[in-house]
């Protein structure tokens, strides 16, 4: 779970290669601080935002800060679930 002052960061709804860039700039803007990810509006995803993310995970546990999803699209959890990632055992989830 997310600290209670956990940085919020709302994903775009489309998240394709062109959206990977800006998502890589966001995160290493917050990069430092508890941050929680709002995946909620997301209704298409590519493997190369899920890279990004999956990378923050990591550079979040080496930091030593908490990164969790405050909530997920359908569309995402079935993405993540087709490529084969698991982001519960990446980053919490909160309910």
């Amino acid at each position: 779970m997310a600290a209670a002052s956990a940085q919020i960061l709302k994903l775009n709804p489309v998240l394709d290669l062109n959206e990977a860039v800006g998502l890589h700039g966001q995160l290493l803007a917050l990069r430092g601080r508890d941050l929680a990810i709002d995946a909620t509006d997301v209704t298409r995803c590519g493997t190369q935002c899920i890279q990004v993310l999956v990378s923050a995970a990591q550079t979040w546990a080496e930091d030593q800060k908490s990164l969790s999803f405050a909530g997920v699209s359908d569309a995402f959890s079935k993405t993540l679930q087709l490529i084969g990632v698991d982001f519960d055992r990446v980053a919490a989830k909160e309910n």
